[in-house]
């Protein structure tokens, strides 16, 4: 019998390896067509399209999708205001906060987004910067106010850019009706992160922590959740009427 020369078996060699390799690559071409094919078959009904033009959003069924962006003032470094109670604004801004991110993400018109979400710090010119670069459709900046005499108490509201009134006039409607503080109404401030916004945005100080009645209520985990439904109609208020 014939032996096959050593370059008769590498060649034979080297062809059935070729032969594996194309094996293998047409199977897991073969997969990937097929595990695309069954993702896209269980994509949902409200799944997004994006709308050119536009900062937000479309449904499947034609409806706004908006960006929305939560701002627990303060945090980490930063405790902002210390309450009757000595409890910190940077730990009230957070919990309502979340609150506020619960209900409005449960709405598939709202993708929401929050700058922190637990106790560390962003700098002032982060928070905004988060925003504009998702191209959010309502910036939310949510706070608990202080002053040196603890009878002062109220719910005062803040825009700078004049596109962002009627959602600051919106949200404060809401927030004095549910919380039942003063009204100190709303008003034109350049903050920080309101001058830096590119869209309309807005500043909460939902109440005085160093007023021990708004302190009390603030804390509240009953009186919180309220509060974080009143912000939440307050947005979806300003994006159906307008």
């Amino acid at each position: 019998m014939k032996r096959k020369s050593r370059k008769q078996v590498q060649s034979r060699r080297a062809i059935w390896i070729s032969i594996i390799v194309l094996t293998g690559m047409v199977w897991s071409l073969y997969k990937l067509s097929a595990s695309l094919t069954l993702a896209s078959a269980s994509i949902p009904s409200t799944e997004l399209a994006v709308s050119p033009g536009k900062n937000h959003a479309t449904l499947q069924n034609g409806t706004s999708r908006y960006k929305i962006v939560i701002d627990p003032g303060h945090g980490g470094k930063d405790p902002g205001a210390a309450g009757v109670s000595g409890k910190q604004e940077k730990a009230y801004t957070l919990a309502l906060s979340k609150k506020v991110f619960d209900l409005l993400r449960q709405d598939p018109v709202f993708e929401v987004v929050m700058t922190r979400t637990d106790d560390t710090f962003v700098e002032l010119g982060s928070r905004a910067q988060i925003a504009n670069e998702l191209g959010a459709d309502a910036f939310i900046s949510i706070h608990g106010n202080t002053y040196k005499d603890p009878d002062v108490s109220g719910t005062e509201t803040f825009y700078y850019a004049d596109d962002s009134f009627a959602l600051a006039q919106k949200v404060h409607e809401q927030l004095v009706k549910t919380t039942g503080f003063k009204d100190r109404g709303v008003k034109k401030e350049g903050w920080q992160v309101l001058r830096d916004s590119k869209h309309p945005a807005v500043l909460l100080e939902v109440g005085y922590l160093t007023n021990p009645d708004n302190e009390t209520d603030m804390l509240n985990e009953a009186r919180q959740i309220r509060t974080a439904q009143a912000i939440a109609n307050g947005i979806k208020k300003y994006f159906t009427e307008f």
